[in-house]
């Protein structure tokens, strides 16, 4: 404290006048390096400025971007829309903001980039959700979310039959070069997209029959009386022609085996349409007694053993059957009234069956208003196994529901 004292007293003294008159010595300023103004120098720092103000730009756009990227789009309920095949990100961008899924097509197209799916971008037909955000806009055509159509097919149709479902559907595409033969094509529900041809679901049936009938061929029974996969399929389809209940099919299934073992004829009726109709399916009226009789390849009350090809195709359930027959001895089945079938070792118990049947449809013919009895469809006769044994009247004896065929 004394010091600084003393050197304001000093400040203070009074100088001489030459002192006073001379100017005060003052420090210059120092001097800034020749590196720091050294034009590189100035670049580099107006670069940097630069890249720093773009990268708080590039931050506030990818923030804000992203919140529109994931926020509800305008689309007001779901829709189905279909992307071209071929289709470009950007083709893909005007399909959609054409059809109100999108409005900000370029940041759709900025967001594919952003998440490099371009390359990821799928063809097909989408559902998407009402206000589906872009980020699930992108997410379904990147995953192929595409809309799943089906075709049934059900059991016993004929290949002509099924042919005439796929032309039938609108779907599908394109046309189908010829008909199947007949046994090759597996019934099911079939899933496709829009743009899959019928010839492509004729070879998904044919694929799907193969593998089917080599699994079931490889665990079927030992003692059957038939040689390969095809006469499998060919008593597969018998069975699946002559019963619609599931826990019958086994027990068809073990007469037709049971007669071929004692080398009986297996009177099947739906041979009897085949023979008459092919590939047609269905006869549209009662099987006449002539043709029961009546000589084709395919009529088993003519022929010994099989008919030399299947009358129809055959689901999974009736080629088990076939493969896998109920441990029976049963020789004869007829219609029960009541949509299935009863089943006997004998004739002697056969023909009671038949007997009640004839009693059962005597009934409802007496329930039918006298007006309506002229209209009503002449009886039937039975299901080829339901037939008598072997004998001159066997055709003959039997009614045959038309129900059944």
């Amino acid at each position: 404290m004394a010091e600084n004292s003393n050197s304001g007293d000093a400040k203070r003294m009074p100088r001489s006048p030459r002192a006073a008159i001379e100017p005060d010595t003052v420090d210059l300023p120092a001097r800034r390096s020749a590196g720091a103004r050294h034009p590189l120098v100035v670049i580099g720092n107006a670069i940097i400025s630069i890249f720093v103000l773009l990268a708080v730009l590039t931050g506030v756009a990818l923030f804000i971007g992203k919140q529109r990227f994931e926020a509800p789009g305008p689309l007001p309920q779901d829709r189905i829309v279909n992307i071209p095949r071929g289709s470009g990100m950007r083709d893909i961008a005007d399909v959609l903001s054409r059809e109100g899924v999108i409005d900000q097509p370029w940041l759709f197209i900025g967001g594919v980039l952003v998440l490099k799916a371009r390359e990821d971008l799928k063809a097909g037909e989408y559902e998407f959700k009402a206000h589906s955000s872009l980020r699930d806009v992108v997410a379904t055509i990147v995953e192929g979310k595409v809309v799943a159509h089906q075709i049934g097919v059900p059991e016993g149709l004929t290949s002509e039959q099924i042919v005439a479902r796929l032309l039938q559907d609108p779907i599908l595409t394109g046309d189908i070069k010829e008909i199947p033969r007949e046994g090759t094509l597996l019934p099911d529900t079939y899933n496709f997209a829009r743009g899959v041809t019928r010839e492509q679901m004729i070879q998904r049936m044919q694929q799907g029959q193969q593998r089917v009938l080599r699994e079931i061929w490889d665990h079927r029974s030992a003692d059957l009386p038939i040689k390969t996969p095809e006469q499998l399929v060919i008593l597969a389809s018998l069975v699946e022609k002559e019963t619609g209940k599931p826990d019958e099919r086994t027990r068809v299934a073990a007469v037709f085996v049971n007669r071929l073992k004692q080398k009986m004829k297996l009177q099947s009726d739906p041979t009897i349409i085949y023979g008459l109709v092919g590939g047609k399916g269905t006869l549209g009226r009662p099987i006449m007694k002539s043709e029961i009789e009546q000589p084709t390849p395919y009529n088993t009350y003519v022929i010994d053993g099989l008919p030399p090809g299947p009358i129809a195709n055959p689901g999974r359930a009736s080629l088990e059957a076939a493969a896998n027959p109920a441990r029976t001895r049963e020789l004869y089945f007829v219609a029960d009234g009541a949509g299935g079938h009863a089943f006997a070792e004998t004739y002697e118990q056969h023909q009671k069956n038949v007997a009640r049947l004839h009693s059962i449809e005597s009934d409802q013919k007496d329930q039918v208003p006298a007006q309506d009895k002229m209209a009503s469809p002449p009886a039937q006769t039975a299901p080829a196994a339901s037939a008598a044994p072997p004998a001159p009247s066997r055709g003959a004896s039997k009614p045959r529901p038309a129900a059944n065929h």
